[in-house]
């Protein structure tokens, strides 16, 4: 990867590890389902008006669903249920692994042997917190966050292919032949990716919400809920889902999986971090047990080794 994808992938981790105690804000006076609905009503209103919608087609339903439903209605109802936004962020990375998995299987990506060493060893990190649940991490928070990972990967498979179909059109008729121009359409097709994905992600979740969370339908959720939780809602909003994932998308269509999912480990790093500043969260060496190993993986699978032959991709 270039310097300056490289600097992309470290901010979108840190926007992502911030985010997870704005959303502990907001669920102080939103349901998990209703927080959703209303994170991605927001992402897609008004700027699916402006936007030319992608293709719809499996591969835009895949990433709407797994990226945004799956994922966030998950974390958000394992959080709803006691999982700190420390801990939440740092069991969530165990979809960098299931991704490049993914990548392999189904892209054909290669994957070197350090990248393998490192995702073992994150592995380990990740199996430290599976020792250690309860208090900080439920048991019932734990199976929703591995249901949120699974559901996170599929989507970051279905976000590259959408992301280059989109690019490769728009580059085709637009008969763009500079660097700039594609990294500019490439951009573009990503934020148009994010905001119609969410448009189809939010009315899956009204409904969900709807059915699963009746009562708090109604005005007195929208009029007694705290500023510092609408001031979240916005945080994650145009913060997280509308740069963070335009971005991520962005990196995705413009390098191989296997290169930019290492960098989703340093979420749990930003993650633990500001939740120990902002929220109280408690420190323990398990927890410092887990970012080291976590760490240590990422390093692993960031050195540069010969890469054997592509696999033949299998298309959607």
């Amino acid at each position: 990867m270039t310097p300056i994808y490289t600097a992309l992938a470290v901010l979108v981790t840190f926007i992502w590890g911030v985010n997870f105690t704005f959303i502990a804000w907001g669920l102080e006076s939103f349901p998990p389902l209703m927080l959703t609905a209303l994170r991605f009503f927001f992402t897609a209103v008004p700027l699916v008006f402006f936007l030319k919608p992608p293709k719809f087609n499996r591969t835009l339903f895949i990433y709407a669903i797994g990226t945004f439903v799956m994922q966030y209605a998950f974390v958000f109802t394992a959080m709803h249920l006691g999982a700190s936004a420390g801990l939440t962020a740092l069991l969530l990375q165990i979809q960098i692994f299931i991704t490049v998995l993914l990548a392999y299987f189904i892209l054909g990506e290669a994957v070197s042997r350090m990248q393998i060493i490192g995702m073992l060893v994150g592995v380990l990190g990740l199996s430290v917190i599976a020792l250690n649940l309860g208090g900080d991490m439920p048991l019932a928070g734990f199976v929703c966050i591995l249901i949120a990972a699974i559901g996170w990967s599929f989507g970051n498979i279905a976000s590259k292919q959408a992301s280059t179909q989109v690019t490769q059109q728009g580059s085709d008729r637009a008969i763009i032949s500079s660097n700039t121009g594609r990294n500019k359409a490439s951009a573009l097709s990503a934020l148009a990716l994010v905001v119609w994905g969410g448009l189809i992600a939010c009315v899956i979740l009204t409904l969900s919400s709807l059915i699963f969370e009746t009562e708090a339908w109604q005005l007195a959720t929208f009029t007694e809920a705290s500023l510092k939780s609408w001031l979240s809602l916005g945080f994650i909003v145009y913060v997280s889902t509308l740069i963070g994932f335009g971005l991520w998308a962005h990196l995705l269509s413009q390098n191989t999986a296997s290169k930019v999912m290492p960098f989703a480990l340093l979420v749990p790093v930003f993650g633990m971090t500001t939740s120990v500043l902002l929220t109280g969260e408690v420190v323990t060496w398990w927890k410092m047990l887990a970012m080291i190993l976590i760490l240590s993986g990422l390093v692993l699978a960031n050195i540069k080794m010969k890469l054997g032959r592509k696999r033949q991709p299998i298309r959607y």
